[in-house]
């Protein structure tokens, strides 16, 4: 007999999984529907940095959400390599930013927010040319490697008998007395308790679709394309990520390096080019210059869901009494996660927020 999910998420992304484990692990009968292949969107794409980029740039309703993150992050890892067997290496490797124009309020940043720094040590003055006395190394920063996070997070989640419905558009939905009643795709209509749109990038694209006829359309989450390669390299050839002009190298645990990456504003196409696989490797082999005969084994695009600051959207739609929307992380899904999906968590059930939870209403700036 089918049973009606107590809550469906439409989007399967690191948002999604995250906030879905949180409704399963209390007792809640949850199904994920995902257009293409679980997590293969952004999530897959981006280098699992767990921090913004130059955070005291940005607004402080996104630090809200990447502490406790952080936090998180330790126990979440250990427990998925136990339930699943897969590791999503999790790795305190540090985070080297070479140099800082505005460096006091880079140290005023993380004083507030208590993130561990010092300066840039004699060796790594020595391999990265770029570093000065205006560098800054965060030596607490981790990181995860994306694909084995989501496969992980993906394992736990049918382990636990969440329903993952892939491959799956949702297209057309069924609203009666300000709920709604049933979501379709071309091939199958769903019933719903509640819904929670998070889908990424195609989140403002998808609520126009769904819901522009019959409510105000909310969430202005748009497509930003980024281009990322993989190099080739011995293991710990490079042992701390590297941080230079919003571009990035990161070191996996088998001597693979990530560099990423661009920011193209080009709707939803991934096509990748010969001019960014250019200026990329330029970039990695300069700021490394290790890096020299390293092979670029692999180069993709992935696109983020942006918004106008990069400040998601965490609520309940005012008018459609069963919807609430979770997406608008741009870069920093993995490093917001685990808190967007505590607050959304805790807004959908009513219980008290940690976080002040009018900074990612739909009234609030984006």
């Amino acid at each position: 007999m089918y049973s009606i999910p107590d809550i469906t998420f439409v989007g399967g992304g690191i948002t999604s999984l995250l906030s879905a484990r949180l409704f399963s692990l209390a007792g809640a009968n949850v199904t994920i529907i995902e257009k293409h292949r679980i997590g293969q969107e952004s999530s897959w794409a981006g280098g699992g940095i767990l921090l913004p980029l130059y955070p005291w740039r940005q607004a402080d309703a996104i630090s809200k959400l990447v502490l406790p993150s952080i936090k998180a992050y330790p126990l979440l890892a250990k427990t998925l390599t136990e339930s699943t067997g897969i590791d999503p290496e999790y790795i305190v490797s540090g985070l080297l930013m070479t140099h800082l124009t505005d460096l006091e309020k880079a140290l005023a940043w993380c004083t507030n927010y208590s993130i561990s720094y010092r300066s840039a040590n004699t060796e790594q003055l020595k391999k990265f040319p770029q570093c000065n006395e205006q560098s800054l190394y965060l030596d607490a920063i981790a990181q995860v490697r994306n694909p084995r996070l989501l496969k992980a997070l993906k394992q736990d989640l049918l382990q636990r008998g969440v329903k993952i419905i892939e491959n799956c558009a949702i297209e057309t939905v069924q609203i009666n007395n300000n709920r709604i009643s049933t979501i379709a795709s071309k091939a199958e209509t769903y019933k719903v308790n509640s819904v929670v749109i998070t889908a990424g990038a195609w989140t403002g694209q998808l609520c126009k679709q769904l819901f522009g006829n019959t409510t105000e359309v909310l969430a202005e989450v748009f497509p930003v394309k980024g281009q990322m390669l993989i190099l080739d390299a011995e293991v710990d050839t490079l042992e701390t990520m590297v941080l230079e002009n919003n571009q990035y190298l990161i070191p996996r645990r088998d001597g693979k390096i990530l560099c990423g990456s661009t920011v193209e504003y080009t709707d939803f196409d991934k096509s990748i080019s010969a001019k960014a696989e250019n200026s990329l490797a330029e970039f990695a082999r300069k700021l490394f210059p290790a890096l020299e005969s390293a092979p670029i084994i692999h180069h993709w695009a992935g696109i983020r869901p942006g918004t106008q600051q990069g400040i998601p959207y965490i609520d309940k739609h005012p008018q459609i009494r069963n919807l609430a929307i979770n997406a608008g992380h741009f870069r920093n899904g993995f490093a917001m996660g685990p808190a967007s999906a505590q607050l959304l968590y805790d807004i959908i059930t009513s219980e008290p927020t940690t976080i002040d939870a009018r900074l990612y209403q739909f009234s609030a700036p984006h």
